[in-house]
C-alpha cells in the first residue's frame, strides 16, 4: 500500500490523501459502503461503481462462518467471488465476536464462541484472523482486537487495551498476503490515558494504518469527538486514520475536521431499506403521505440513477407495496449521497474552504438531523 497526502486544510486537521492498493487507487476522506457478507445489500457491484464507490468493506467473521474462507479462496478470492475489482477492506471480526456470539470465552490465545447462525463452536485468535483475511485476499486487513461495551469500568478497559496490544503484535508476526496492508485498532474506551497508551503501543509496532475502534457504541457526540481528537494526536501523519462504524453525515464531517481519513457504516443501506433517504437538507421519510403525488426526485440536482428516473411518488408507492425495487432504488440514492458528500469534502479541503463548507452544510440542514443507527453493524449491511 502506498499512502500520499495530497492536500491539507489551513484551518483544521482535515486532509485529502491518496491510497494505492493492488486493486486500484482511492482518495480520502472516503466512505466505504458495508458489504458484510460479500454484498452491499440490494446493490450489484456495477451499481456501486455507477454510484462512485471506490472501496468497500466486508467482514471476516461472517465470511468465515458462511460460506467459509477456504471456499472463497478456492474460487479465486473475495474480489473474484463477488465480482468487485476495486479495493476491499475486511474487518477482523472482533466486534462481531463481541456482539453476536451467543456464548464466548476470551483468553490470551483468542476467543472461543458459538456461532449466531447455528450455535456451533468456533475459535478465532489473532493468527486465525490474519489467516482468514489472507485467504479472502482483501487489500486492507485489520488486526484482531478486544472490544468493550459502553459504559465500561476502567479496569476492564485497561485489560482490553493490554490484550489488544498483545494480539496486535501477533497479527504482525503472522504471514499475510504480499499485497495486503495491515491496520492496528486503537482501543481504550472513553479513557484518555488508555487511548494514549493503546495508540502509542500500536504506533511503536509499525502498522500500515491505524483505526479507532470502540466508538459510536452509545457515547454522545461531544465525548466521541474528544476521544477522536486526543487519539489522532498520537498517530503518525504519514499513515491513514480510519474511524470504524461512524456514519451520520455530521459525525463524519466533524471527524474529518479532526484528521480522520476513512469511514464505514451501514446507515445508507439500512436507512434505505427503512424508507429514509439522505438529502442535503436532512432526512426524507418516503412513506409520509405528503409524497403520494410528488413528481419531484428525491433531491433536485442529484446525479444518481434513482433521481434521474423516478419520482418521490413512485418511490413511496414501491415502499408502501413492499416491492424489492424500493430497497434497490433507495440504496442507490443513499450510497450516491455519501459518495458525493465525500467528494464535496475533498474539494473543500483542496480549495481551503472547509469552514465555509461546514457552515453551508449545517445551514442547509437547519437542524434537520438524520437520526438512525451509527453503531458498527453486527449482521446486516
Amino acid at each position: 500500500m502506498k499512502f500520499t497526502v495530497l492536500n491539507k486544510s489551513n484551518t483544521s486537521r482535515a486532509r485529502s490523501c491518496e491510497i494505492e492498493t493492488a486493486h486500484g487507487i482511492f482518495t480520502t476522506p472516503v466512505f466505504m459502503p458495508v458489504g458484510t457478507q460479500a454484498t452491499v445489500k440490494a446493490l450489484s457491484p456495477e451499481e456501486l461503481v455507477d454510484a462512485g464507490a471506490t472501496i468497500i468493506l466486508a467482514n471476516t467473521y461472517h465470511l468465515y462462518l458462511r460460506p467459509g474462507h477456504r471456499i472463497i479462496e478456492k474460487l479465486g478470492g473475495l474480489h473474484r467471488f463477488m465480482h468487485w475489482d476495486r479495493p476491499i477492506l475486511t474487518d477482523s471480526g472482533g466486534f462481531q465476536v463481541y456482539s453476536l456470539a451467543k456464548l464466548r470465552k476470551i483468553t490470551e490465545k483468542g476467543v472461543t464462541f458459538q456461532s449466531h447462525i447455528d450455535g456451533s463452536s468456533h475459535f478465532i485468535g489473532p493468527e486465525e484472523a490474519i489467516k482468514i483475511q489472507k485467504a479472502l485476499g482483501s487489500d486492507i486487513i485489520m488486526a484482531f482486537d478486544e472490544c468493550v461495551s459502553y459504559p465500561a469500568e476502567y479496569k476492564y478497559v485497561e485489560d482490553s487495551v493490554r490484550l489488544t496490544s498483545l494480539w496486535a503484535q501477533r497479527c504482525l508476526e503472522e504471514k499475510r498476503g504480499d499485497h495486503q496492508a495491515l491496520f492496528g485498532i486503537v482501543q481504550g474506551g472513553m479513557y484518555s490515558d488508555l487511548r494514549e497508551r493503546s495508540a502509542k503501543e500500536l504506533v511503536g509496532m509499525g502498522f500500515d494504518g491505524y483505526a479507532m475502534g470502540g466508538l459510536s457504541v452509545g457515547e454522545n457526540a461531544e465525548e466521541r469527538e474528544r476521544v477522536i481528537k486526543e487519539t489522532v494526536a498520537y498517530l503518525p501523519e504519514d499513515k491513514p486514520v480510519y474511524l470504524m462504524g461512524v456514519g451520520r453525515p455530521e459525525d463524519i464531517l466533524e471527524a474529518v475536521m479532526l484528521g480522520v481519513d476513512m469511514f464505514d457504516c451501514v446507515m445508507p443501506t439500512r436507512n434505505a431499506r427503512n424508507g429514509t433517504l439522505f438529502t442535503s437538507t436532512g432526512k426524507l421519510v418516503i412513506k409520509n403521505s405528503q409524497y403520494a403525488e410528488d413528481e419531484r426526485p428525491v433531491e433536485e440536482g442529484c446525479g444518481c440513477y434513482t433521481c434521474a428516473h423516478y419520482s418521490r411518488a413512485y418511490l413511496r408507492h414501491l415502499f408502501m407495496a413492499n416491492e424489492l425495487l424500493a430497497y434497490r432504488l433507495n440504496s442507490i440514492h443513499n450510497i450516491y449521497y455519501y459518495v458525493n458528500f465525500m467528494n464535496n469534502i475533498r474539494n473543500a479541503i483542496r480549495d481551503n474552504g472547509m469552514e465555509e463548507f461546514r457552515d453551508s452544510f449545517y445551514k442547509a440542514r437547519n437542524g434537520n438531523s438524520l437520526i438512525g443507527p451509527t453503531d458498527p453493524e453486527p449482521v446486516e449491511g
